[in-house]
């Protein structure tokens, strides 16, 4: 009799199964049963992820307008000082994807004017960003190299000739085992940096 029981008890919980393995089909706006939402889900509201209405926002957005006054990025001009006094205006707007390393290597120019003052920032920066893996002179000979293999030298003759662009390009969209850097320095200070790598190409 146990026996029969069990079986009946099998039987029905895989209909139960089935059932609602059909009925999620049928939805397309739901994923079906989760183990735990708020993994898949977050409770609080973030501004990259609309999957609920928001009742606090206007038209019940996690997104909100920009304030009045805001500035289009496309439309702020940076404005470098030089060492003349004079102010260079310009936008660092580039229209580039992953995939355009041959042509930033060719044809992007660095917008910073070079001085002591600009590679002093920019050797400054290199020490908070890439100094762990790349090494105090560029050699490759970081701590982190030390572990993650394949950090290149910049004065090796591969790397030696790389343009400004070439660095520039790398730095904010990686290569090889190297991450996008774009998110932690900005536009202009990827530049210093650049000035300053093309020191350490030297190897002096």
């Amino acid at each position: 009799m146990s026996i029969l029981r069990n079986r009946f008890s099998i039987a029905l919980l895989s209909l139960a199964i089935l059932a609602m393995a059909l009925s999620s089909c049928n939805d397309t706006e739901k994923t079906g049963w989760e183990f735990a939402p708020n993994m898949y889900n977050s409770r609080a509201y973030e501004a990259q992820t609309q999957f609920r209405e928001n009742n606090i926002n206007p038209h019940g957005m996690n997104m909100r307008m920009p304030v009045e006054g805001t500035i289009a990025r496309r439309n702020f001009n940076t404005a470098i000082v030089q060492e003349d006094g004079s102010i260079l205006n310009d936008l660092m707007i580039y229209d580039l994807d992953k995939d355009s390393l041959a042509w930033a290597s060719t044809n992007l120019l660095n917008p910073l004017p070079w001085s002591e003052n600009v590679e002093d920032e920019g050797k400054v920066l290199y020490e908070r960003n890439c100094m762990h893996c790349h090494g105090v002179k560029g050699a490759g000979d970081g701590k982190v190299a030390a572990v993650y293999k394949g950090v290149p030298n910049y004065a090796s003759d591969a790397l030696s000739t790389i343009s400004g662009g070439h660095i520039f390009h790398v730095i904010t969209f990686g290569k090889g085992r190297m991450w996008p850097h774009a998110a932690q320095v900005t536009t202009e200070e990827r530049w210093k940096i650049v000035h300053y790598v093309q020191r350490l190409q030297l190897g002096i």
